[in-house]
């Protein structure tokens, strides 16, 4: 028992780069006063001892603000980060060295009996406020995003975002050259280049990305036809096309969250 305390506390300094002491760990970490407690509860639930297990899983919940059934299954070097408001269900199996900051929830889907929560194989990683549901299965080393709802498999070492989750996969060249150049129009057009990641689950970013794309080939198309005009003996196009600054933005009071955004990613403005 003792070498796994101490096993779990190692664990801690690990991942925490806010630890200081053994002391401090054993005194001040929620997350592993929870799976302490579980330990005890689940020894009981496994003995049959139902009721005694459910009351000290509930004072466990009001001492640590994190409830995990008893008859959840935990591997070695688990590690609740921060603690407050994770929700491990009945049927919940975590693998080692699986980390999960607050507000997790490894709930079910279904009233009916049986295998109705995650699986969480070893070296699993989910983000705060993150919902896993269901019997569906994180294979090893699988993150994660904060806030995101998985309901469906999760590969080895990929990454899941978004409601629903989904994988993000790694970028192609095609598709970081088209991020550069994305990146080139929305300079022109007074947008910060972080507002048009390809990674970002935004969907107003996504949004004014493709507007971008379009806005940018309209400009291109407009000027190949003022050329093809004025080299049959017409004048047009004779002015540049509008630009677009921060004062467009006064009114609508933009304008400084807007200069704030970039100063934050380049300080030198």
């Amino acid at each position: 028992m003792f070498e796994r305390i101490k096993e779990d506390i190692q664990s801690v300094f690990h991942r925490d780069p806010a630890a200081r002491t053994t002391f401090e760990v054993l005194t001040n970490y929620p997350g592993l006063h929870a799976i302490w407690f579980h330990r005890l509860a689940h020894k009981l639930w496994k003995n049959n001892w139902k009721w005694l297990a459910r009351t000290i899983s509930t004072f466990s919940r009001w001492l640590t603000g994190v409830e995990i059934h008893p008859g959840a299954t935990l591997g070695r070097r688990f590690f609740i980060d921060h603690g407050m408001g994770v929700v491990i269900g009945e049927t919940a199996e975590i693998g080692d060295d699986v980390t999960l900051y607050h507000g997790v929830t490894l709930g079910g889907t279904t009233w009916t009996g049986g295998k109705r929560h995650p699986t969480l194989e070893d070296n699993v990683v989910v983000g705060a406020g993150a919902k896993v549901l269901g019997p569906i299965t994180m294979h090893k080393g699988a993150k994660v995003g904060s806030n995101s709802v998985v309901v469906k498999d999760v590969p080895e070492n990929a990454t899941v975002i978004g409601v629903p989750g989904r994988i993000v996969m790694p970028k192609k060249q095609k598709d970081e050259d088209k991020h550069q150049q994305r990146d080139k129009i929305a300079r022109k057009y007074g947008f910060d280049a972080y507002a048009v990641d390809p990674d970002n689950p935004d969907p107003v970013a996504n949004a004014i990305g493709v507007m971008l794309d379009h806005v940018h080939l309209i400009d291109t198309k407009v000027e190949e036809m003022c050329r093809a005009i004025n080299d049959m003996g017409g004048a047009v196009c004779g002015k540049s096309l509008p630009t677009i600054n921060l004062e467009n933005f006064q009114e609508s009071g933009m304008a400084d969250d807007i200069q704030a955004s970039k100063e934050a990613f380049d300080p030198s403005i």
